[in-house]
């Protein structure tokens, strides 16, 4: 079975980018694969919701979360709602289905003491390697930008005269964030070690390895563990964690709520609220340390 025409409908109308595309059509290959598997049926097309729910228990079973068993349902749903659009079914199998429940995790941010612990009292080697961790670590705590946006900066994004970074979000959607003098700085010490290298495989990218080779997210994640480990005794020490650092620390700041949304490239204000919780926290000390009736 093809996915052909759902995968351009994904990236042609729907202006995802590939790395969500093929997320979906993993989801998709993975069903139909069961499907086979389990009913000898090939094609997922005329399936009915046992045969789905048959596929969800098997998941459950197998140990995997119930939020990752969600978004391989969502991909499916997808791929039925695009059926129906394009009329080849009358009826989504999916059209009735509840999302399994999914436990709130809470994400606690860094201090600003552990970053700063980070950015001011560890002395970054002065090499391509050590600059480029400094700026990818500043980068992702001064813009609350996605990993993944990150890892796809390319050389031009980034405007020293203008000191803005325009970033390809979600949906290919694009935004421009402003640049701290501190991080041009440092941009600017990194563009001098980059053009040191001996070799660049991929000469658009703005980060790459000290081999000249684009990037890649594991190294990413395994940039900041690494150093926020020396600073935070945090389970999690992650990129996503140093963006819910970059909101909060703002929120706590007086920062407005949708100044932060279009920040952090969320579609919904909703999406953006979720960061609100420490802000909260940290107003309820001021008011109970402040207010004069608060004896």
């Amino acid at each position: 079975m093809s996915f052909n025409s759902f995968r351009d409908y994904l990236l042609l109308e729907k202006n995802y980018s590939p790395h969500t595309v093929n997320a979906y059509l993993k989801d998709l290959e993975s069903f139909r694969e069961f499907n086979e598997l389990e009913f000898g049926e090939a094609h997922i097309n005329a399936v009915n919701y046992s045969q789905i729910r048959s596929w969800i228990i098997n998941l459950v079973e197998s140990g995997i979360s119930n939020r990752s068993i969600n978004r391989k349902i969502s991909s499916l749903n997808s791929y039925y709602k695009f059926l129906l659009k394009v009329e080849a079914i009358t009826k989504n199998p999916l059209a009735k289905h509840k999302a399994l429940k999914v436990s709130k995790k809470v994400q606690i941010p860094f201090s600003q003491k552990e970053v700063d612990d980070v950015l001011n009292d560890f002395n970054f080697d002065n090499t391509f390697e050590g600059i480029r961790d400094r700026l990818i670590i500043e980068l992702f705590y001064s813009t609350g930008i996605r990993r993944i946006e990150l890892v796809q900066l390319q050389l031009q994004d980034v405007d020293l005269s203008q000191k803005t970074l325009k970033v390809l979000g979600k949906r290919n959607k694009e935004r421009y964030i402003p640049l701290l003098n501190n991080v041009i700085n440092t941009i600017t010490e990194y563009f001098s070690k980059r053009n040191a290298l001996e070799e660049i495989t991929d000469k658009q990218a703005l980060f790459l390895t000290k081999k000249g080779d684009k990037i890649y997210e594991t190294l990413v994640y395994r940039i900041i563990n690494e150093y926020f480990s020396k600073a935070s005794t945090k389970v999690k020490k992650s990129p996503h964690i140093l963006r819910h650092s970059f909101a909060t620390h703002l929120l706590n700041q007086g920062a407005d709520l949708n100044a932060v949304k279009e920040l952090l490239g969320h579609s919904s204000l909703a999406a953006t609220q979720v960061y609100t919780h420490n802000s909260i926290a940290e107003l309820k000390k001021v008011h109970a340390k402040s207010h004069p009736r608060n004896k």
